[in-house]
């Protein structure tokens, strides 16, 4: 069973993820308004990826006697200046997240909840997986500077970026 304050933590932690779903699909937008479908690609995919972070989160709460309670997501940016700039918010973005889920995994040992800091540890792995993943695109932008050509073919590259299967196995 989770303490009320593991729930309450957890809870704020699918909005967190729901919110970072949100972020990417406009930025996906964003990169479809710029005619740059790979890198909006790579985007949805994130956007798909994170969508299954809050449904773990959500699943796990219910598993545990929980009571899973969604709040309101508030509206992610519409507008960058430039695909680094994108990349940048990312990245800050994804250490953000991580910082939140550290704070989960101290809430975890706190509350002595064996259960939530092993299932935890998924997502800290996750998002060492995540942060590597963007600074590797982050980077490779910095490198391109103002090369149209590089930044095309980055395109095509992020294009081939699978979202991941959201399909329901039945129990």
């Amino acid at each position: 069973m989770l303490s009320d304050r593991m729930q309450k933590a957890l809870n704020g932690q699918v909005n967190a993820e729901l919110y970072s779903s949100y972020l990417y699909l406009s930025m996906n937008a964003y990169f479809k308004s710029v005619n740059l479908d790979g890198f909006a690609n790579w985007m949805n995919a994130q956007a798909q990826e994170e969508l299954m972070h809050a449904m773990k989160i959500y699943d796990f709460i219910n598993q545990r006697g929980g009571r899973a309670i969604l709040a309101a997501i508030e509206a992610p940016p519409a507008q960058w200046d430039s695909s680094l700039a994108v990349f940048e918010d990312t990245l800050k973005h994804e250490q953000k997240v991580t910082g939140l889920i550290n704070g989960l995994v101290e809430i975890a040992m706190e509350e002595r909840d064996h259960a939530t800091q092993i299932f935890l540890q998924w997502f800290v792995s996750e998002q060492v997986e995540e942060e590597e993943s963007v600074g590797n695109v982050l980077e490779q932008l910095k490198l391109l500077g103002d090369a149209k050509q590089g930044l095309f073919m980055m395109d095509r590259e992020l294009a081939n970026r699978q979202a991941p299967d959201m399909s329901i196995e039945p129990e």
